[in-house]
């Protein structure tokens, strides 16, 4: 037999033909006349040189020589989708660069201890991560994905964003300095004490406090005092320049120790949300999505502390 003269769609038409019970349903499911189907099989018998099925009105049976032919068909077509299940994988298979930012305390608590996992498990992904608190545009630095912290899901446009989870900071101060001022009985006290902040537009910041009832409280406030960097704040507040918010995990040690003291207890600052900022999902290669898909089943739902 010549291997010219094999045509292997013929095998997975008898395939079908036996396995869905005729040449009707067959040709319905492969989306051909049931006329040429029954054509082909009977080319196929006859280039076999043998009979493979017996055909009465009613039904179809196989013939001795059908059976062993038709559980070859089967392995065939059992390999041929598992071939193309193969090729789809290497067509997604995570490869390339994605580009990335992401703010300095971020980087160093939640997102960097995790980078190494993803790089291990895609070998084939390279990441470059520019770790900075300055807000990038995204198309126009080529930047892939944007790490961001915020107190609200607010526009951006015609990017996607994506929540990540959850972190919380704390309003403390160093002993002497509440020693000079006073303990604050209540959010509008805060008012009285000299503050260090990340930010201040026109030399004003602004905190957001939840009182043990819900309620809200908005402390306006001119810092002595700002840096773009938290361990820099953390020095400050430290030594009594003035009251800040630091992570949770950036200050647990000083609290335990007496050298940081809460300022205000009951009245925590305001939660924030992790977002993953991108593009568009259209278009999205693979590695990219890999990506924030990890970050999302590694970060969601967790509450990430220190992050500022």
């Amino acid at each position: 037999m010549e291997q010219s003269t094999r045509d292997l769609n013929d095998m997975l038409y008898f395939a079908e033909v036996v396995d869905r019970g005729g040449f009707a349903a067959a040709g319905r499911a492969l989306s051909i006349p049931k006329s040429r189907l029954s054509r082909r099989v009977s080319d196929l018998e006859a280039r076999l040189g043998v009979r493979l099925l017996q055909r009465t009105t009613r039904k179809l049976s196989l013939t001795q020589a059908g059976e062993i032919y038709h559980r070859h068909c089967v392995a065939m077509r059992e390999q041929a989708e598992a071939a193309d299940e193969a090729v789809a994988q290497v067509r997604t298979e995570p490869r390339g660069t994605v580009r990335v930012t992401c703010p300095v305390t971020l980087a160093q608590t939640a997102i960097g201890p995790l980078l190494p996992r993803f790089l291990a498990a895609h070998p084939q992904v390279r990441v470059e991560m520019q770790v900075s608190n300055r807000v990038v545009d995204l198309v126009q630095e080529g930047v892939d994905v944007a790490l961001r912290v915020r107190t609200s899901l607010d526009d951006s446009g015609s990017l996607v964003v994506k929540n990540l989870g959850i972190t919380q900071t704390l309003l403390v101060a160093s002993p002497q300095l509440l020693q000079r001022f006073g303990q604050p009985a209540g959010p509008a006290d805060l008012r009285h004490l000299p503050s260090v902040a990340m930010s201040a537009g026109d030399g004003r910041a602004t905190w957001r406090l939840r009182g043990p009832g819900g309620e809200a409280f908005e402390l306006v406030h001119r810092p002595v005092y700002t840096a773009d960097d938290m361990l820099t704040l953390k020095f400050a507040v430290l030594q009594g320049t003035g009251m800040g918010l630091l992570p949770d995990y950036m200050c647990g040690e000083a609290l335990r120790s007496g050298e940081l003291v809460p300022v205000l207890p009951g009245w925590p600052p305001q939660e924030a949300m992790v977002l993953a900022v991108f593009p568009s999902r259209r278009g999205m290669v693979p590695a990219v999505r890999r990506f924030i898909d990890f970050l999302s089943s590694h970060v969601a739902g967790e509450r990430i502390v220190g992050v500022p």
